[in-house]
C-alpha cells in the first residue's frame, strides 16, 4: 500500500510538471508571435522616409511619435522579446529533464511493486504513466 502511495505521488509530481511545461510552451508561442509581429513594423519601418508621419495608437486615441522614438522602441522591444524566448526556453529544457526523471522513477517504482495484484488496484493516471514509462515516450498532459 505504501509503494501506491509513494507511485501516486510521483504520479501526481509528473502530472504537475506536464502542466507547467504546457504553460512555458503556450508563452514561448506567444513571445514568438509577439516577435514576428514586431519583426514586420520593423521591416516596415526600414521603407520609411526620416520624415515620415508615425502614429501610435494608445488606448483608443492615436499619437504621433517621431519616426526615431518609433524605430528605438521596436528595436528595443525585440530585443527583450528575444532575452524572453531564450529564458523561456532553458526553464522548458530544465522541466523536461525533470520530467523525464520523474518518468523513469515511476517506471522504475512500477518495476519494484510488480505485482499484478497491485497493478490492478492503480489508478487510470498511474497506469498510463507506468506504460509510458515501459515503452519510453512520454505524452503531454
Amino acid at each position: 500500500m505504501a509503494d501506491q502511495k509513494q507511485l501516486q505521488s510521483l504520479s501526481d509530481e509528473y502530472e504537475k510538471f506536464q502542466g507547467e511545461l504546457s504553460t512555458l510552451v503556450q508563452a514561448r508561442q506567444k513571445l514568438e508571435s509577439q516577435f514576428t509581429e514586431n519583426k514586420g513594423v520593423q521591416k516596415e519601418f526600414a521603407n520609411l522616409d526620416d520624415d515620415a508621419k508615425i502614429y501610435r495608437l494608445t488606448g483608443p486615441v492615436l499619437l504621433k511619435q517621431e519616426t526615431t522614438e518609433a524605430k528605438s522602441t521596436v528595436d528595443s522591444r525585440l530585443e527583450y522579446i528575444e532575452k524572453e524566448i531564450t529564458r523561456v526556453e532553458q526553464k522548458i529544457k530544465g522541466l523536461q529533464q525533470q520530467c523525464e526523471g520523474k518518468r523513469m522513477e515511476v517506471g522504475r517504482n512500477q518495476k519494484a511493486i510488480g505485482s499484478t495484484s497491485t497493478r490492478t488496484n492503480l489508478s487510470p493516471q498511474i497506469m498510463r504513466l507506468q506504460s509510458q514509462a515501459q515503452q519510453g515516450t512520454a505524452a503531454p498532459a
